[in-house]
């Protein structure tokens, strides 16, 4: 019978030895850590709450399928490990994933984890030195990209300055849009999921429906139909297209406009939108925003500071900004609403459902007060003396 080397002479061995945690499922690693864990994560520049909770849960080692310091931004999370004593083994890649078993006993040495005498996942062992000089080139890195947004955003507001103040270029409305609600959907990270949970929001306020690019495709999919499609026809199918109230498609700032042909040759009516902006996105909130519209829900487009520093061409940053501060608070992500109205639609099952007790029983008093030959009170007390005789009867 062949024993591994690692469970005959596991103390023996290099290394730290402790239980391994997968977190690629990270709230539930994190709820099951203990102390002397070899925890595998993916977190490319680990945040600070992250990493103090790595240290409240006293880990052993930290295997990161990223890296813990990208270039991006000088984060203290890997400083705050290293001060703990914990081990960091980092650019482990996603297959470090792939043949953990939580919760089994392994052993990490010279930044590879081992299930005995068997290798499962290897990356670099991170260092004082190491971690200096990547934090170093990340602050060197974030500063050159604020500086040169900086000039960008100064340009590009001076450029756009009749657009985004006075709506010059912005395409008349054909479907009114102020005092009215607006969704915009764009093809973004899990916007049809979110799209599919505002069904209720949809059902409740009818707002008008924007579809961005293949946002369109994902309303046209669901059964919607778009009051307005702005983006590249040439990224949209036609059903779609001929299904929208208006197609406008965004343009250079001389008027030429990509897909021009196609919207001929299918034979659909369109506006342009000239800008210096390349995001259809970006068009469409400025076009909610002008038009007065009363509430903007985004689906598909959350835009953060994080995403932010992590952008690394920054050309589209300041049509992102400037045209989120046109919006204003106004503008509402849709996920927080298809959240919010999730917790509702529980609230309001549970209403029905009592709701339904309380007409079934009004249903049965009614009939039970008409059926007989004497008064409603009459019949009632004869109805209820006949079900307490039948209860009887059955435990007897």
């Amino acid at each position: 019978m062949h024993m591994s080397l690692f469970s005959r002479n596991a103390k023996d061995l290099p290394g730290i030895t402790g239980t391994v945690r997968d977190g690629s499922r990270r709230d539930r690693a994190l709820r099951r850590m203990s102390a002397g864990d070899i925890v595998v994560i993916d977190a490319p520049d680990i945040s600070r709450p992250l990493a103090q909770q790595l240290i409240d849960a006293n880990v052993a080692a930290v295997v990161n399928a990223g890296a813990f310091t990208t270039g991006f931004v000088p984060n203290y999370g890997p400083r705050m490990l290293l001060d703990a004593d914990i081990t960091l083994v980092e650019n482990a890649g996603a297959e470090a994933f792939d043949k953990l078993k939580d919760g089994r006993a392994g052993r990490l040495h010279e930044g590879k984890l081992f299930y005995g005498d068997r290798r499962v996942a290897a990356g670099d062992v991170v260092d004082e030195a190491g971690l200096e000089a990547s934090f170093d080139e990340a602050r060197s890195n974030m500063i050159d990209r604020l500086e040169a947004l900086s000039g960008n955003l100064v340009e590009f507001a001076k450029t756009e300055s009749p657009l985004y103040i006075d709506g010059l270029g912005i395409p008349d409305e054909t479907e009114p849009l102020r005092g009215r609600k607006v969704v915009v959907v764009s093809p973004g990270e899990g916007h049809r999921e979110t799209l599919e949970d505002l069904k209720n929001f949809i059902r409740e306020y009818e707002p008008l429906l924007i579809g961005v690019d293949g946002g369109a495709d994902t309303l046209f999919d669901l059964k919607y139909q778009p009051d307005y499609i702005i983006g590249d026809p040439e990224n949209i199918n036609s059903e779609a297209l001929r299904s929208a109230g208006c197609v406008i498609l965004p343009a250079d700032p001389d008027g030429h406009a990509v897909g021009l042909e196609r919207i001929q040759d299918l034979g659909i009516g369109a506006m342009t939108f000239p800008a210096l902006s390349d995001s259809a996105t970006d068009l469409a909130l400025v076009f909610a925003a002008h038009h007065e519209a009363d509430m903007v829900v985004s689906v598909g487009a959350s835009q953060s500071l994080d995403s932010i520093y992590h952008e690394a061409d920054q050309r589209g940053v300041p049509s992102a900004l400037l045209s989120r501060l046109k919006v204003g608070d106004k503008l509402v992500d849709g996920r927080l609403v298809a959240d919010l109205y999730q917790i509702n639609g529980r609230g309001f099952g549970i209403a029905w459902a009592i709701l339904a007790i309380f007409v079934a029983l009004a249903v049965i008093f009614a009939i039970a007060g008409t059926s007989g030959d004497g008064t409603v009170a009459e019949n009632l007390i004869d109805t209820w003396n006949s079900i307490a005789l039948w209860f009887q009867g059955l435990f007897k």
